[in-house]
Formats: C-alpha cells, structure tokens, sequence
C-alpha cells in the first residue's frame, strides 16, 4: 500500500512497515532521472519490512528530476544544495507526524546520496543514520555539524568515472570529523549498483539494531545515475 497525501511538500510515495516493524524506516532517494518509485525495490531488499519514504527531487536538469541543481557535472550549485537539503528535511518532518514514524536511514544513490550527506550536515538530527551509495562531497567547505555517533555507509567504486576518489574519501573523512561513525568500503565496481552493494548495505543495516522510533537479490535494476 502506497499513500501521497497531497498536504506533503514533494511529491513521494510512502509504504507503512510490515509485520513487527522492528527495523527504522528507510528514507529513500534516487540518482539524476529517477523518481518517488525508483528505489523502491533496493529498500524492500535493504531491509524487508521497514516503511519506506521516497520523495521525488524538485529540481529538474533536462527533464530528469534531481534534488539540487548543478552547474555541470561534479560542480555543484551550493546555494541550491543548502536550500533544497533544508527543504527536504521540512518534508521528512512532515511525513514523520504524517504516518508517524521515527527518524528514518537515508538510503540515496549518487545525487541522492549528495543530498543524504549535506542533510547529515545541516540537519543532523533528521536522520537516524545513512547508506550513502556513490556520493561526492558535497561542499567546498562544510559547515560545522556534530552528528553524535550517527551510523554511515559509504560505499564507492574503485572504477566509477563520475566521482573521484580523493573526493568521496574526504567526505569520509568530514564526516568522521563531524561524529559521524564512518563505514566506507571501496568495491570493484563503476557508477552503477550492483548485488555486491546490497548485500553489504543489508548486512550493515541489520548490525545496527536501529528500531522504528530510533533518533539516531539479484543485481539492482533502478535507472537512476548521475551526481
């Protein structure tokens, strides 16, 4: 079952947890040119039964949704990031007192996991933790933040064209530096993801035990990409 209550700020799809709801809600978000439905496969598999949360990006680059806009590919337009980022932590709020769910895990693929990442900046206390799958940093120089001991994945590509590696090792780093409790795993692989990806964004879910109300397959076929 799926609702989109048109009260909400961004268009989303939202499905209620299944069966005990042991597992926090997952906080879904799609790379360049995907939609509110396009991850919501990948969080079914991540962690079955948890409610999902997907909202879809309000800013459109060529027709393609996006969360923030750019200025050509890896140069992101900062301004617009902090605005929209702020815009989506109001929307998560809304939906928590809208279906009643705690703080959910940010899973976000590539644009999705740029904006995952300045949310665990600038909000800190929206999310309960984050799978960040091929993320850039997103700002030149970061805000300061504390994040407080908040879980995060980072899984990178050894080959991924669009993002270097210095700079997703730095995110690592900023965010370490913040509080975050850092996981970053490099794997064999390009941009795309792949059953490498969640197999070991599942595994690590399940090790953290975060519960609904928490503060704190075969290959992935979503067409999502891009920073």
């Amino acid at each position: 079952m799926s609702t989109t209550p048109a009260a909400l700020s961004h268009v989303h799809r939202f499905q209620p947890a299944t069966g005990a709801a042991l597992h926090a809600p997952l906080l879904l978000l799609h790379g360049t040119g995907g939609d509110e439905s396009d991850l919501l496969g990948l969080g079914t598999a991540l962690s079955p039964g948890a409610a999902l949360l997907s909202p879809r990006g309000q800013v459109l680059e060529n027709g393609m949704p996006r969360f923030f806009r750019r200025l050509a590919e890896g140069v992101f337009d900062e301004a617009d990031v902090a605005r929209r980022a702020d815009a989506l932590g109001a929307f998560v709020r809304e939906a928590q007192g809208a279906y009643g769910i705690g703080a959910p895990v940010a899973v976000g693929f590539s644009n999705g996991a740029n904006i995952a990442a300045v949310l665990l900046m600038r909000e800190p206390d929206t999310l309960a933790g984050a799978v960040l799958l091929r993320p850039m940093m997103p700002f030149a120089e970061p805000p300061p933040f504390r994040l407080a001991g908040r879980p995060v994945l980072i899984l990178s590509g050894a080959m991924d064209p669009i993002v270097p590696e210095d700079n997703v090792r730095r995110l690592a780093q900023t965010l370490t530096a913040g509080g975050a409790l850092v996981t970053h795993e490099t794997l064999p692989l390009g941009h795309a993801l792949s059953q490498m990806d969640i197999t070991i964004a599942k595994r690590w879910l399940a090790a953290q035990e975060l519960g609904p109300g928490d503060a704190r397959s075969t290959e992935w076929s979503g067409r999502s990409a891009g920073d």
